[in-house]
């Protein structure tokens, strides 16, 4: 009986990787490459969005705090109090008396006659 001869392990990659099976395979080859390559960039894109979306948030959370703080100031400036302490200076008071209200129809009425003297 023969023995079955074993090939030599580094001589059957050599042999697989020869320039004729490279040639066979170079449009696998540029597939898996065009492959890495978007793989990388889809890497970059995706770093670049979460990027925007954190300073975008610091911007929201910069403008809500802004917000507040200037809500604030209107609740306070819009005090009957300090209203009437800021319009001090220019003469102008709280009404002692109750305001009227002219209905409608004298409204126009109203209008007619001043328009009539001119």
């Amino acid at each position: 009986m023969s023995v079955p001869v074993k090939n030599n392990p580094k001589s059957a990659i050599i042999s697989i990787l020869n320039y004729e099976w490279i040639v066979m395979n170079i449009s696998y080859f540029l597939f898996l490459a065009v492959l890495a390559i978007l793989y990388i960039a889809n890497g970059h894109l995706t770093d670049k969005t979460i990027r925007k979306i954190n300073t975008t948030k610091k911007e929201i959370k910069q403008l809500q705090f802004e917000y507040k703080t200037l809500k604030a100031d209107l609740m306070l400036k819009s005090e009957a109090i300090n209203i009437e302490k800021a319009m001090a200076p220019y003469g102008l008071q709280i009404a002692k008396e109750m305001s009227i209200r002219i209905p409608l129809e004298k409204r126009f009425e109203l209008n007619n006659e001043i328009n009539k003297a001119k």
